[in-house]
């Protein structure tokens, strides 16, 4: 696998930035599954999640942060895996940067305080509206100038545990700190 991808900033100033996480923000296709979509032959569609991925939510909530699933697919799988993980969900989005600006106003939450994980050319403009952008390890190369961190594990392969395990401890030690 390959390393975590930081930019020059600094390890300091990215775990400034993992410890002041409110709201994360998760593309679906790429990012809770491994990008596979099987199809049967009635036309319904399955993918593959990482169960872990549950328990690294779960651990977010407990510290405050809200989490949220973009997708710009409208598939029933996405809604039923959002509301296993009670996780909000919205769907049939074109334009993920303003709903996750617009998820954040709701709460009142500075969008630097925000984070989002993406795969794809489509994540963009997503990632430019929040204060740490993340990219899983087998993202298009063509994002990766666009964040701050890439993970170790690929997506559907536990990046979302990965992510929220990292502002999970983040948030531990600055609270004890």
């Amino acid at each position: 696998m390959p390393p975590p991808y930081t930019r020059p900033q600094g390890e300091g100033r990215l775990v400034l930035l993992w410890s002041a996480v409110r709201v994360v923000a998760f593309d679906f296709d790429g990012v809770f599954t491994d990008n596979t979509v099987i199809v049967s032959q009635d036309g319904v569609e399955s993918v593959r999640c990482w169960r872990g991925d549950g328990i690294g939510l779960s651990r977010l909530r407990c510290t405050g942060v809200e989490t949220l699933i973009v997708s710009t697919e409208v598939n029933p799988v996405v809604a039923v895996r959002a509301q296993k993980l009670r996780t909000q969900c919205v769907q049939g989005i074109e334009d993920k940067a303003a709903s996750i600006l617009t998820f954040c106003k709701e709460r009142g939450v500075d969008p630097q305080q925000a984070a989002f994980v993406g795969n794809d050319v489509n994540d963009i403009p997503a990632f430019k509206v929040v204060g740490l952008p993340i990219a899983v390890s087998d993202a298009s190369p063509e994002i990766f100038p666009h964040v701050l961190y890439r993970t170790v594990a690929r997506g559907g392969y536990g990046a979302v545990r990965e992510v929220c395990d990292l502002i999970f401890h983040a948030r531990h030690k600055a609270a004890s700190a």
